[in-house]
């Protein structure tokens, strides 16, 4: 599967929610990937399995999951109509550096694809 680079510089097609949504996931690992992301990434709130489906940043008219759909770098990019933030002139901004702080991996990314381009 070709990797779905998202604007922050994380791979779309690497999450759990990604293959929920592909490879139908059975209904227990739906669970387990939603106490998983509730322990790691929901501050709180408990994520439930029918919010593990998602088809990845770029998607204009998919499915979402709650923080990709309310994600201001994704509003941003698809604003300014770029692939990613490695091709935006205002590479990096505060948005996507307060992302960094809880996804260094996408920075990573975005600087190897600044690097190449």
């Amino acid at each position: 599967m070709e990797k779905m680079i998202a604007f922050c510089g994380l791979n779309c097609t690497g999450c759990d929610a990604f293959p929920a949504n592909r490879n139908k996931m059975t209904s227990a690992e739906k669970k387990h990937a939603a106490e998983k992301w509730s322990e790691l990434y929901s501050r709180g709130r408990t994520i439930k399995p029918e919010e593990m489906e998602c088809d990845g940043c770029l998607s204009m008219g998919g499915k979402l999951w709650n923080r990709c759909r309310n994600c201001e770098v994704r509003k941003c990019g698809m604003e300014k109509q770029v692939k990613n933030c490695a091709y935006c002139r205002d590479y990096p901004c505060e948005k996507l550096n307060e992302i960094f702080v809880i996804a260094p991996l996408g920075k990573d990314t975005l600087e190897i694809i600044r690097k190449s381009k």
